[in-house]
């Protein structure tokens, strides 16, 4: 009998040694495992948009390196805050349809990916977003809002404390904290993570007209995330849930022509 309870002692101990040490290389490595910032670049020269031009703009310590075109007269100006996978530059079909199309755009790296040097962190995050979207309002453009994935979350927080004429989100987490806990039930990630995007706090101040664009299939944010985060913005315009659609399908499965719509509307009533 003392046999016995000493084995279930040792496997007590045991298992709590491997959770302490799970969560303690998660929350060393927490960054490492959050984002995914590694990923080629495709020069602008080879990206088919022509009058496009490259920029670089300051923010906090330190630069973002990006994209710009003006928008055609009468038409706004997309602020693009790219998702978690490599450099925006990878996402140039969407500009070529965007300037086509007679929309401008600024696109851009976040400190620490691809094309803009330095440390990733909300914080840096955050600032990067404020950086790009203040710089897009000196144009004199009126400014339109798209976040994707990641992006959502700056997106959100910027709209929050910036005036815009709309804002889209496409494939949004509820907050990054969220999704973790999620993924990782079994872990205190509320306690110990340190990048947790609270979009559900943010929205709250928004004042754009909202719409949110999410696939059922997706895998990576579940679809219920954009679901709630839909239902706490004070300006609900549209909620696109696309059926069988995953984490990166949403262009492919016509995302543009209803954003177009979206934009139109929120021009018009602006």
């Amino acid at each position: 009998m003392k046999l016995l309870r000493r084995i279930v002692l040792a496997l007590c101990l045991l298992l709590v040694v491997g959770y302490v040490g799970v969560l303690a290389y998660m929350y060393f490595n927490q960054r490492a495992l959050q984002y995914d910032a590694q990923g080629p670049i495709t020069a602008l020269a080879d990206s088919g948009l022509n009058a496009t031009e490259a920029v670089a703009i300051p923010s906090g310590d330190g630069v973002i390196n990006g994209w710009y075109k003006a928008p055609q007269p009468g038409k706004p100006l997309i602020v693009y805050y790219k998702g978690n996978s490599g450099s925006f530059s990878k996402e140039h079909e969407r500009y070529v349809q965007f300037v086509a199309d007679g929309y401008g755009f600024l696109a851009f790296d976040y400190r620490g990916f691809p094309m803009s040097p330095g440390e990733i962190s909300q914080a840096h995050i955050l600032e990067d977003a404020t950086s790009a979207f203040d710089w897009a309002a000196q144009t004199g453009a009126p400014v339109i809002i798209w976040g994707r994935s990641l992006g959502t979350g700056p997106a959100t927080y910027v709209a929050s404390i910036r005036d815009a004429k709309a804002l889209l989100l496409e494939t949004p987490f509820l907050s990054a904290v969220t999704v973790a806990a999620e993924r990782y039930p079994l872990l205190p990630v509320g306690l110990v993570m340190e990048d947790q995007f609270p979009s559900n706090s943010w929205i709250a101040d928004v004042s754009e007209p909202v719409m949110v664009a999410h696939g059922t299939a997706d895998k990576t944010i579940d679809v219920s995330n954009g679901e709630r985060l839909y239902a706490l913005a004070p300006r609900p315009d549209t909620l696109w849930i696309e059926q069988g659609a995953g984490h990166s399908d949403m262009w492919a499965r016509g995302i543009w022509a209803r954003a177009r719509s979206f934009f139109e509307r929120a021009m018009a009533g602006s």
